[in-house]
């Protein structure tokens, strides 16, 4: 491989996700055959839980084409690509003075963000995984019950089955 041309500008998370791929990070599950180090099997590993993993090169020239009106800095559009922020709380800190530049137009921008950008995949299983976390929480506690019962139960080591019945030990 000959590099063409050196350092020629920063990358999204989305360039260097597709790179990834295409190197078979994403083909090895064993992560063995293929010919990438242990970190950037890291990288993409984070790459695949964050916003890059589901964007595509149309989303991003969309974004570029209608982020224009703003004049934003490189490094702003970059970040805010990488880290597609979804409420005015998170884009300011991306945003050098943005209360100053922008004013009523930074909700626009968020706005613009949420609908060009595709949400990473952390918010998606957030919301349907919280109903399934609350259900895991309350079995952990009734076997945790379930489990003081058969130690601090009979002397003589009696266990319960499923349906509460003790059964004695031989």
């Amino acid at each position: 491989m000959k590099i063409k041309e050196a350092n020629a500008g920063a990358l999204t998370n989305f360039e260097v996700l597709d790179f990834l791929r295409s190197r078979g990070a994403s083909k090895d599950p064993t992560r063995v055959i293929v010919p990438i180090a242990p970190s950037e099997f890291k990288v993409y590993d984070y790459l695949v839980e964050s916003a890059a993993c589901n964007q595509t090169k149309e989303h991003i020239n969309d974004f570029l084409e209608r982020c224009k009106n703003y004049k934003l800095a490189k490094a702003e559009v970059l970040n805010i690509i990488n880290l597609r922020p979804s409420a005015l709380v998170e884009i300011d800190p991306i945003i050098e003075q943005s209360e100053k530049r922008f004013g009523k137009q930074l909700e626009e921008l968020v706005n613009l963000v949420v609908e060009v950008l595709p949400e990473p995949p952390t918010q998606k299983n957030a919301e349907q995984g919280n109903s399934e976390d609350k259900e895991e929480t309350i079995d952990r506690k009734d076997m945790d019950e379930g489990e003081r019962e058969t130690t601090n139960g009979d002397e003589d080591q009696a266990e319960q089955t499923e349906d509460g019945e003790k059964m004695e030990d031989s």
